[in-house]
């Protein structure tokens, strides 16, 4: 690290648990965020913020002034903008030493897979079924660490599905049979703005976490917010011996 990262990164290496060492891992790190909305926006910043040294973005989408109600990495000049390129501009002008690639197209299989393959860590942060499964197909394949964060309404989850362990759960686990995304998204539904700054935000520190190899993961548990009652449950979540993804890994 130069002597403007030091400086930058100066709270986080005073922590013991993360120190020098610790920072110069997230620095060299690489993280993949799909989806630049409502999550995608704390994970983001927020990684970028913390030092992790390279992020590629995913979004095909554009910016739309219903979404800077809780999209809080674009601004109002961005509207009508694609929102990977949005949040590289705004991570630019955060923390210019990280490194950023805006994915501005729609991802193929082959593109996932390859997206994957090269990232440390990988954070799902869609309102897309068809995607969750895509992205968890290839991390299981690929034996990646997934951060999956999800926010409707008032109600948000967050878990972790770590393929490095043989006893993790993935994602079809939990969800093995929803259908279409119908009735399901913020578009059509409403979300909270703070609700999806509270499950972004952790769904990065489970992210730097993860590649910090820093304490205890949410690899099996689920973790559930209320924000009408500010409640957060923790549920228990386990392999599904009948999965028709992760069981035969």
């Amino acid at each position: 690290m130069n002597d403007n990262q030091l400086l930058r990164y100066s709270r986080h290496i005073l922590l013991p648990q993360i120190s020098y060492e610790g920072q110069e891992q997230l620095v060299n790190s690489h993280a993949l965020v799909i989806g630049a909305g409502g999550l995608g926006s704390p994970v983001a910043l927020y990684l970028a913020a913390g030092g992790v040294g390279k992020l590629t973005i995913c979004d095909f989408d554009e910016v739309d002034l219903t979404n800077l109600q809780r999209q809080i990495i674009h601004t109002t000049a961005a509207v009508g903008r694609n929102k990977a390129q949005s949040a590289a501009e705004t991570i630019a002008s955060i923390n210019p030493e990280v490194t950023v690639h805006a994915m501005q197209q729609r991802v193929d299989e082959a593109s996932l897979r390859e997206l994957v393959h090269a990232a440390d860590v990988v954070i799902d942060c869609t309102d897309n079924f068809t995607v969750r499964y895509a992205v968890n197909q290839v991390c299981v394949e690929l034996h990646k660490p997934l951060v999956s964060g999800a926010a409707i309404g008032f109600e948000g989850q967050v878990t972790v599905f770590d393929m490095r362990h043989d006893d993790s759960p993935c994602y079809h686990c939990l969800f093995p049979n929803l259908g279409g995304d119908e009735g399901l998204r913020c578009a059509e539904n409403g979300v909270f703005a703070p609700l999806v700054g509270m499950i972004g935000t952790t769904q990065a520190a489970e992210a730097m976490k993860l590649l910090l190899g820093l304490g205890r993961s949410l690899q099996g548990r689920l973790l559930l917010l209320d924000t009408i009652t500010m409640e957060w449950r923790s549920l228990k979540l386990a392999k599904d011996p009948t999965c028709q993804v992760c069981q035969h890994q």
